[in-house]
């Protein structure tokens, strides 16, 4: 009988240490179940720099961004270089000591980013490039329009407009950034085997509005017959806009901007500006992000990832 009863205390003691070793449903994996489990606990943390947000199209792009990291759950972490290369390189090595997995980067200038690529780089951290390009270190993905094609179609707009004879104005963004290289390169491509289209100044007033207000001035007063202007990004544009029609010229002059900000496009419906290149900044954001989810989770993208461009006219 004591036998007996032993033999039923093992019994009930196998039987709840058996129970208390299973606690999950039928059916369920616990190796599937601890993985998610380590995954879900760890916040997925992603770093933009952008250049400026002094500029309406990198604030869309910024909004883009982090729109679609609330919707995917993850941490968007956003610093502003304000236009300036070494502010930008202080900005990303801040980020990569915030243990992010991800790192965008909108270069100010496309040769001056390398080092800081090149940083992340070394810390293992991912870097994507958006609108602008590096020219160093190593970059899982660049996702932008094709400035080249966008400089393009400004140029045979421009040519379309003026014909067979005209004297334009270039307005240059940053000197070093990718996107004056290639808008600049696009749009030499058409107006230079243009017979009777001439450039007649081309300056740099760094993308900014008030430096393209400027420059547009100082051009007007030592350059005459003034017959198109063709400027690599909106502010610039605005800029001009606002100096042609101070000296009464806006009505003989073709203005083409880049970007279609909301500004310029109210500009364009106005019928003072001619025409923009549309390059869907919140789109190029939202990209970025999408491209950095598949990082992380270690799907392939690709090396570039474009963004469709449009004309906008009235």
């Amino acid at each position: 009988m004591k036998k007996m009863l032993k033999m039923f205390g093992l019994v009930a003691i196998l039987v709840v240490a058996l129970a208390a070793c299973s606690t999950d449903k039928p059916g369920s994996d616990d190796s599937s179940s601890n993985k998610a489990s380590d995954k879900g606990d760890k916040e997925v943390k992603i770093g933009l720099s952008v250049s400026t947000l002094n500029n309406p199209f990198f604030v869309t792009l910024r909004d883009g961004a982090q729109a679609a990291a609330d919707e995917a759950g993850y941490k968007l972490i956003v610093s502003d270089a304000q236009d300036d290369p070494s502010t930008q390189l202080g900005d990303i090595e801040d980020l990569l000591q915030q243990d992010i997995d991800v790192l965008l980067v909108n270069p100010v200038d496309s040769d001056a980013i390398a080092s800081a690529v090149e940083l992340a780089n070394e810390k293992g951290v991912p870097v994507i490039t958006v609108d602008r390009s590096a020219n160093g270190g190593e970059v899982v993905t660049h996702i932008a329009s094709d400035n080249v094609a966008g400089g393009e179609m400004a140029g045979k707009f421009i040519t379309e407009k003026l014909g067979d004879a005209g004297n334009i104005v270039e307005l240059e963004g940053i000197p070093g950034a990718s996107a004056t290289r290639e808008r600049g390169e696009g749009f030499h491509n058409i107006v230079d085997n243009a017979e009777g289209l001439q450039v007649v100044a081309n300056q740099t007033a760094n993308f900014d509005r008030t430096e393209g207000l400027t420059v547009m001035e100082n051009i007007i007063q030592s350059t005459k017959d003034i017959h198109a202007v063709f400027a690599h990004n909106d502010e610039m544009a605005l800029g001009a806009l606002e100096a042609l029609e101070a000296k009464g010229l806006l009505e003989n002059v073709v203005v083409v901007g880049f970007d279609a900000t909301d500004d310029a496009v109210a500009a364009v419906e106005e019928g003072r500006l001619d025409a923009t290149i549309a390059q869907q900044p919140k789109l190029i954001g939202e990209k970025g992000i999408e491209a950095a989810g598949k990082i992380i989770n270690g799907d392939t993208v690709e090396e570039f990832i474009p963004v469709e461009l449009e004309l906008v006219t009235k």
